[in-house]
């Protein structure tokens, strides 16, 4: 029902910048919050940013005030500002939608395929 894609994953060296776009393509509508999550070696998947229908943004205390979770001007995609990046910030990076239809029924999570970061010194 919902496609995600992400791009704009790469290597940057420390204190670089770089910027994750995910592009949202079939039931859209039925989104209704939508992050960025990743996910390093020998870790667990891990929360970065979610961005609400009405544009509130919330981040994990390790990226907060240097990354920057946005909608495209298109208002197709979803992009993940990434700046003062850190060796720390290697990860594959996970576009995510959640989908809320009522209290009896599942929360549906669409990802995408992954984008890797890789952060060198």
């Amino acid at each position: 029902q919902v496609k995600l894609v992400e791009s704009g994953g790469g290597l940057v060296q420390a204190g670089g910048s770089l910027r994750l776009s995910c592009a949202a393509s079939g039931s859209i509508s039925s989104i209704n919050l939508m992050g960025w999550y990743r996910q390093a070696p020998g870790k667990q998947r891990e929360w970065v940013a979610s961005l609400t229908r009405v544009g509130d943004t919330n981040y994990a205390v390790s990226v907060a005030g240097r990354f920057t979770i946005s909608r495209g001007s298109a208002g197709d995609t979803v992009d993940l500002q990434m700046n003062r990046l850190k060796r720390e910030d290697t990860a594959v990076y996970f576009c995510n939608g959640k989908a809320y239809n009522g209290p009896d029924v599942p929360l549906r999570d669409y990802w995408g395929q992954g984008t890797q970061v890789t952060i060198s010194s």
